[in-house]
């Protein structure tokens, strides 16, 4: 957007008079002061000074700052910008140079301090914009979560979702305008009932009380709904340690099933992004349901069939394959799409698909694994003895740190097709 720059000044629910002085002189200064209404209510008129609100649907944002190139533009936000606020939008839109950000104190910042809450002792779920199902990955007995919210209707919701988990017991505190004249606190449990007439700027503290929760890979195959076609929990979990979730990486589940890899990959980090990919049309609708179940709404299900459906899909920093590893040039097209460092992990049950595996180990190296699992079940009358599951064939590989290295195999298996 050529010369564009936007300064982002945070201000609080106590409006002019809560600005430093150095913050004031930047909006008196602007030539266009952008923000919502009741932010820009909170100014004092300046003479030729032009403002406007925030266009809507925000989708049109681009359109609506070019019109203001060139000219001095301030933005007003709640609290610190950076906070699920208009600062982290327009440092994705703009880049992090064409944006100065001027905090104030943020919500969270105040909601510890009426609470007696640390940092290190509490963490932060926003729900601005985003499914209130995302509550459900951070539900452990003893967490104080700090949860952002899009509006008055934010609170039921979330007493709602937190009796429906067996979690009736959390103490919810309800952090009204704060920082501002009208602030309030109130304070209920998730069984109800939920006060009438809350505050539309609040944050909720959620002292949670309820089951023990887990971040440890391998759910109960319960956990899931499934038709049986599910990755089992000790092959889940060996598949899962291999695959390594990290902060910001992309997994790819190819051959989903009910989901259940994508989805403890997700429950592993906040920032993690899995996309699931499943051929059978009900299947992929189970697979949603289970990822909003389990607290990771956030999971994207591509219905349709490897590797047809994987051209458009964005570059994965692994791989899961748990179905359909047969489909011919499928391992291939994997080895070559992943990411430098890359994962990986390959499971076949069938003696075809093992045989596959097999072959690809010797061609390619990398790990090769078999699962054997057995339970105790009853044999007759008080007798037990130990049922073998079916054994899985893993195969785990993983990419080079160079790109240079993952366009040559593309090139050269290009080649081998011409």
């Amino acid at each position: 957007m050529g010369g564009l720059s936007v300064t982002v000044v945070g201000i609080g629910a106590d409006g002019w008079d809560g600005l430093v002085a150095s913050s004031r002189a930047i909006v008196t200064g602007a030539e266009v002061l952008l923000g919502g209404e009741r932010h820009l209510d909170l100014v004092p008129p300046v003479e030729g000074q032009e403002r406007r609100a925030w266009p809507r649907p925000m989708s049109g944002l681009p359109g609506f700052l070019e019109q203001y190139d060139g000219r001095r533009i301030v933005a007003l936000a709640s609290g610190d910008p950076l906070v699920s606020g208009i600062g982290t939008t327009l440092i994705r839109l703009l880049g992090p140079d064409a944006v100065t950000v001027i905090p104030a104190v943020s919500s969270v910042a105040l909601a510890r301090a009426r609470l007696g809450w640390s940092a290190e002792g509490s963490e932060v779920l926003t729900l601005v914009g985003r499914d209130v199902a995302a509550l459900r990955r951070e539900l452990s007995d003893g967490r104080r979560l700090l949860v952002l919210s899009s509006d008055e209707s934010t609170p039921a919701a979330v007493a709602a979702l937190l009796t429906e988990s067996g979690f009736g017991a959390t103490v919810l505190d309800l952090l009204g305008d704060l920082g501002g004249d009208t602030e309030s606190r109130t304070t209920f449990l998730a069984t109800g009932p939920v006060p009438d007439a809350l505050p539309r700027l609040h944050v909720l503290g959620l002292t949670v009380r309820g089951g023990p929760g887990s971040w440890a890979s391998g759910l109960a195959d319960d956990a899931f709904e499934n038709d049986g076609q599910l990755t089992k929990r000790d092959v889940r979990a060996s598949a899962l340690s291999r695959l390594a979730p990290a902060p910001g990486h992309l997994l790819w589940d190819l051959g989903a099933g009910a989901g259940s890899v994508g989805i403890e990959w997700l429950r592993a980090h906040p920032l993690a992004e899995a996309i699931a990919v499943e051929a059978d049309a009900e299947r992929a609708a189970r697979i949603g349901r289970n990822a909003s179940a389990l607290g990771v709404p956030r999971l994207r299900v591509v219905e349709g069939s490897s590797p047809d459906v994987l051209d458009d899909l964005p570059t994965p920093h692994a791989i899961f394959v748990g179905g359909g590893a047969t489909a011919p040039g499928l391992l291939d097209l994997c080895r070559e799409r992943l990411a430098p460092h890359g994962r990986l992990v390959v499971h076949g049950v069938t003696l075809e698909t093992e045989a596959l595996l097999i072959a690809a180990f010797h061609e390619h190296g990398g790990e090769l694994t078999r699962l054997s699992v057995e339970h105790v079940t009853p044999i007759g009358g008080r007798f037990t003895g130990w049922t073998p599951a079916r054994a899985v064939t893993q195969w785990t590989w993983t990419s080079s740190g160079s790109s240079s290295d993952r366009e040559e195999r593309a090139a050269n298996r290009d080649g081998s097709l011409s």
